[in-house]
């Protein structure tokens, strides 16, 4: 299902999902004993179910964070939001306070959006486009794009030959210098140094202060304890709890003690 960005009443939700349900069909391919002895079945086809039934609002400047075991639907989630999957069914709306398209930074996977053949500046020309940026846009911004990255000296370089957390501190500097009205982030508060992920913490700070909307994945409670003011937590592809930081975690803590996550 396509997304909607048709505006509801007032514009008051940056993010609306209204009964939305994802699934994903699997191939099963037939055992290799099976094609020695000429003995195939047609591939078996199961329907998976990543996403059943979600509705939530998260009204404009709000800080959200997405809690879950693996496999409980976090990834796809963002990804809806992001608009890589489509729904299987319900709506998914997103809009800005005018109630049009939004521009969103999504950071889904570390490296995401990146070529590997194409040095760091050509990087950031290439993603921050993709990102909605024009390039009288990055020109003013690449200085302060590369110094907030502290790659200077490797700007000039393939990404090939970076590793992971020097990738992840341009695709986050890049993210946030977008105007952005939503920032959807997966895991990347977790990866890179200490030094870094505290520079990250003070900028969505900055972003929130100034009203931006944020998602985010994290399996690091004490993140979404520093970060969010509300989180959702999935289990099973359904949300088992929506409120505020403090009552969700304790809730989440007490299952996980209880092995009933």
């Amino acid at each position: 299902m396509e997304i909607n960005t048709t505006p509801t009443a007032k514009y008051e939700y940056a993010i609306e999902l209204r009964h939305v349900t994802k699934q994903f069909r699997i191939r099963h391919q037939g055992s290799l004993k099976r094609a020695i002895l000429g003995a195939f079945k047609p591939k078996r086809i199961e329907l998976f179910t990543a996403l059943q039934d979600v509705s939530f609002a998260i009204p404009h400047g709000q800080t959200v964070a997405v809690i879950g075991k693996n496999g409980s639907g976090k990834s796809t989630l963002l990804a809806l939001l992001a608009r890589i999957y489509r729904a299987n069914s319900g709506e998914v709306i997103l809009q800005n306070h005018q109630g049009d398209r939004p521009q969103i930074a999504p950071l889904l996977e570390l490296g995401a959006g990146f070529h590997l053949d194409l040095t760091g500046l050509e990087n950031i020309q290439f993603y921050g486009a993709l990102l909605g940026m024009t390039q009288q846009s990055l020109e003013s911004k690449l200085d302060s794009i590369i110094e907030f990255s502290e790659l200077k000296d490797k700007v000039d370089t393939p990404l090939r030959n970076w590793n992971d957390g020097a990738k992840l501190r341009l695709g986050f500097s890049i993210a946030v210098h977008t105007d952005l009205d939503i920032l959807l982030v997966d895991e990347v508060l977790a990866v890179g140094d200490e030094s870094f992920r505290n520079k990250c913490s003070l900028k969505i700070k900055e972003m929130q202060n100034s009203g931006k909307t944020i998602v985010f994945i994290t399996h690091e409670l004490t993140a979404a304890e520093r970060i969010a003011s509300r989180i959702i937590w999935l289990s099973q592809g359904a949300i088992r709890m929506d409120g505020d930081t403090a009552s969700v975690l304790e809730a989440y803590r007490q299952a996980s003690r209880e092995g009933t996550i």
